[in-house]
């Protein structure tokens, strides 16, 4: 397969790349810095279109603490996938847009911690935007924890939108299973959780 990551640069966007040329395809990382990989905004409609062209699957791993980026970065995406003729995105979560098994949005519970609430309602933007495109589509999240270093433990699997309950989670897991519904898609439309369980 040919897949293009944005956010490359990134901890997640780099053990994505990473997992994907391990398993034997053609990647093309992207970020906004000059240095190991290809020069891109993903902001910028005419920057994803010219990308994404030929490509079999987007993935979208970045992150900016920016008000406003995820659905700027949702909307270019969209928009410039759509020129591209190219359907697929599959992109990097977070877990705190996940329910309580009652249903009720992590961030929509009492205590949430206030320093987490603009980043989280970040992707909840970005959510609302991919909900109104028309691409194939799935958000990824992994439990609301800090990710960890650790090897990938190949026991990762994606279901549901309740929080799941996992102490720790690690970036590689995340990114095998980032790369599982680029290869083989089985979620669409949806934000579904990751978990080591």
């Amino acid at each position: 397969m040919r897949i293009v990551v944005f956010g490359a640069g990134g901890r997640a966007g780099r053990r994505i790349v990473t997992e994907a040329g391990a398993r034997g395809h053609e990647v093309t990382g992207v970020s906004r810095r000059p240095g190991d990989w290809t020069v891109g905004d993903v902001t910028d409609p005419v920057s994803v279109a010219s990308l994404v062209a030929g490509q079999d699957a987007v993935v979208m791993a970045a992150g900016r603490h920016e008000p406003g980026f995820f659905a700027r970065a949702a909307r270019s995406l969209a928009d410039g996938m759509a020129g591209a003729g190219v359907t697929r995105l599959v992109a990097v979560g977070i877990g705190t847009t996940l329910e309580t098994p009652e249903g009720v949005p992590l961030y929509e519970t009492p205590g949430f911690p206030e320093d987490a609430r603009a980043f989280t309602l970040g992707h909840v933007e970005e959510l609302g935007v991919l909900r109104g495109s028309g691409l194939d589509w799935v958000v990824l999240a992994p439990p609301p924890v800090f990710l960890n270093e650790e090897p990938a433990t190949g026991r990762h699997r994606i279901g549901g939108r309740a929080a799941p309950a996992d102490e720790t989670f690690g970036y590689a897991d995340l990114a095998a299973a980032v790369v599982d519904e680029a290869e083989r898609p089985t979620r669409h439309r949806e934000l579904v959780a990751v978990t080591a369980r």
